[in-house]
């Protein structure tokens, strides 16, 4: 009864206080990528394979968590004009902490660094990116940011108050260095998506790439960058944007003491071969003229944008489904179809094309809404021909489940490959969130090579040692991993099977 008065409470402060609203950003001057050059460590590396390829990028899948860790602080080591970097999440832990040292090193050694992240889950972190913005060669600005920058009561005011604005959110990562080299795909920052986690480790996937590409990166990286909606920290917290506030980052990161699993991690990344590769300056790439950097306009932050619901990446992602006639695979950590979705996918198996769709189960997904949602839409699928396979919870993981979302899913990878041809990485699930709500990007290329090594990364993520594939006997659903078979989700407790059923029911579906 007390937890029922305080939410009343809350809900009467929310309505007397009225909607809260963001101020209008200052008008900025527009500022662009610093052009590629020659003589620093990345140009030598990178500008004779160029030359090489002329019309053509550079691909590498990055699949491993130490080596998505090492391709970043490397060339952020090695950098000598710019860091561009954008992200969802910078977490605050091992290998965030490592990160920012290395941008606090670049930007020492007069590197220009532009940091743009969403407000989400940077709001918490509010007096860290302060901090960063405080060196003369650190700007840092927030996406869609909130007016408040502190305290919880506050956030669920404004959120309340402005829930069709804050509900919108840049989900976007790209890593850019001298812009020369560019990783792009699901991961944010931080240690369960680099394999540094005691927990959760995701099973997550970057393109790095170099060539024509990373230009293309740039120019959106600049496109959010000079959004109304990207406000510089020094307009939202001028008062934490100090010296102070600099030095003692500078302390904590110098004084970091890496915990023993981060240690292991540390350990690891020195005997990795590949990782160790990369070091040496050994990154090696497949090379193809055929390739496309797409994003979301910002503004769709506000509603607006073009394309399907305001998504671009949506608009070209759709026709290169329903082109494929041999095979289509596709991972996706949160999928709900939809109707519309349901039906391409259908038509694009009665035209004889192999689809086959790997996600989370119940028991590894941190968002039984989601899985919820999806359900929705798996007998339709299965009776159409489409193939569904459904990821088991990492061995030994601990994935913590809200109806709302937490720490995270075992899969996170968004990528598919058309007729081992066309790839496609990205941030953009293949959900109604993604769609019509979030900002969101991705990379396609035509190489049959990448492709191959996508199909791959598939088989072994479905397997039967990784995952149940579901399908329908006698009308009914069933789960199996070729050993065992079950008659409902696998794993997943009563409260994770409410969850997802209580999402099925509620008109929640647009917002998963």
């Amino acid at each position: 009864m007390r937890h029922i008065r305080r939410l009343f409470s809350v809900l009467v402060v929310v309505l007397l206080a009225g909607c809260a609203s963001l101020e209008p950003r200052p008008d900025l001057p527009v500022q662009t990528a610093v052009p590629e050059g020659q003589g620093s460590r990345l140009d030598e590396l990178i500008a004779p394979a160029e030359a090489a390829h002329p019309g053509e990028s550079g691909f590498r899948l990055v699949r491993e968590g130490p080596e998505a860790f090492a391709i970043r602080a490397r060339s952020a080591k090695i950098a000598a004009r710019s860091l561009d970097v954008q992200t969802y999440i910078w977490n605050n832990d091992g290998t965030g902490m490592a990160l920012a040292y290395r941008l606090l090193e670049a930007a020492d050694r007069g590197v220009k660094v532009r940091l743009l992240v969403d407000d989400m889950d940077a709001r918490s972190k509010n007096y860290g990116f302060a901090a960063l913005d405080a060196h003369p060669n650190i700007s840092v600005r927030m996406f869609n940011p909130f007016q408040s920058r502190a305290g919880a009561l506050t956030f669920m005011f404004e959120a309340m108050g402005s829930f069709s604005r804050i509900n919108r959110r840049m989900h976007n990562k790209t890593w850019i260095a001298d812009n020369r080299i560019a990783i792009v795909g699901g991961r944010n920052l931080g240690d369960e998506y680099f394999g540094a986690s005691d927990a959760v480790n995701f099973v997550d996937l970057d393109f790095a790439m170099v060539g024509p590409i990373v230009r293309e990166a740039s120019a959106s990286f600049d496109k959010y960058w000079n959004s109304p909606l990207a406000y510089p920290m020094d307009v939202l917290a001028p008062k934490d944007v100090s010296p102070a506030a600099l030095q003692a980052l500078r302390d904590k990161v110098k004084a970091y003491v890496p915990t023993e699993s981060q240690q292991r991690f540390a350990d690891g990344l020195r005997q990795d071969e590949e990782v160790q590769r990369l070091v040496a300056g050994d990154w090696p790439m497949q090379w193809s003229a055929k390739f496309r950097f797409i994003s979301d306009d910002p503004l769709k932050a506000l509603g607006q944008g073009g394309g399907v619901a305001g998504s671009q990446v949506l608009t070209l992602l759709g026709p290169v489904v329903k082109s494929s006639r041999k095979n289509l695979s596709i991972l996706s950590p949160y999928f709900v179809p939809g109707k519309a979705g349901t039906k391409t996918f259908v038509d694009t198996a009665k035209t004889g094309s192999d689809v086959r769709i790997l996600t989370n189960s119940l028991a590894a997904n941190d968002v039984a809404a989601v899985y919820g949602g999806y359900s929705e839409w798996r007998e339709p699928l299965l009776k159409g021909g489409v193939k569904l396979y459904e990821l088991k919870p990492l061995p030994g993981s601990v994935v913590k489940s809200s109806f709302f979302g937490s720490s995270g899913a075992s899969l996170h990878t968004k990528a598919l490959t058309v007729d081992g041809s066309i790839v496609f990485v990205g941030s953009y699930n293949l959900d109604p969130r993604s769609t019509s709500l979030n900002c969101e990007q991705g990379v396609f290329v035509d190489n049959p090579v990448i492709a191959a090594q996508l199909e791959k990364l598939f088989a072994e993520e479905s397997s039967g040692d990784r995952a149940w594939q579901v399908t329908l006997q006698d009308g009914d659903l069933r789960w199996s991993d070729g050993k065992n078979t079950f008659d409902s989700a696998p794993e997943a407790s009563f409260g994770r099977k409410f969850q997802a059923w209580a999402a099925r029911v509620l008109p929640v579906s647009s917002q998963l």
